[in-house]
């Protein structure tokens, strides 16, 4: 069984969002993921996070507000342009955004509570790939952007941890270069000296 879930974990991949394909995870398949998404550290048990699912009609609800406020912020766009907008949610049959939604606590920094996202962010991408689901996790301009954010359902004080677009997933991903881990990881020998 361990070594099932060791093979599972180091053949994780991202495959590209337009190649993912519905149906649309069912009901039953989506509360799975987001109860998976939610056993995460949490110190304090705060939930300073929430997941927003843009599915069906409202796909093409967010991508045509993100298109209106790509060309406000940049002028006339090209017909590329504001079809590649007015498709940033409609490519997957489902995306559920990851977001920050921290609390205020006098002994937990709301960096730490910005970390719990993103773990629920990656335990969402296991739980749609142990269901058989291909997942990419991405955040993208309008992440970055106070009206962005707005418009897709955020509240002022939260933050996008990232938009996981979830579909079904035929195709291969050639493996990417991975981390030297000599590079990476090290024995402690004592404080850090320049």
């Amino acid at each position: 069984m361990a070594s099932r879930f060791i093979d599972f974990m180091l053949s994780r991949i991202s495959p590209p969002i337009a190649e993912l394909k519905g149906p649309p995870p069912s009901e039953e398949e989506i509360a799975t993921m987001l109860r998976v998404a939610s056993r995460v550290p949490d110190h304090g048990r705060l939930e300073p996070w929430r997941f927003i699912l843009y599915r069906g009609e409202a796909r093409e609800k967010a991508g045509a507000l993100l298109a209106d406020l790509a060309e406000r912020t940049e002028g006339p766009l090209s017909e590329t342009r504001r079809n590649q907008e007015l498709t940033r949610f409609s490519r997957a049959p489902l995306v559920i955004g990851v977001v920050s939604s921290p609390k205020e606590h006098p002994k937990i920094p709301q960096w730490e509570m910005f970390l719990s996202g993103a773990a629920a962010a990656m335990n969402l991408v296991h739980a749609a790939n142990a269901l058989g689901f291909g997942a990419n996790w991405i955040t993208n301009w309008y992440a970055g952007s106070e009206e962005g954010r707005r418009l897709l359902g955020l509240a002022p004080h939260e933050r996008v941890v990232g938009f996981v677009h979830i579909g079904r997933f035929e195709g291969s991903v050639p493996d990417r270069p991975r981390p030297d881990l000599s590079a990476v990881a090290s024995d402690y020998t004592g404080p850090w000296q320049a």
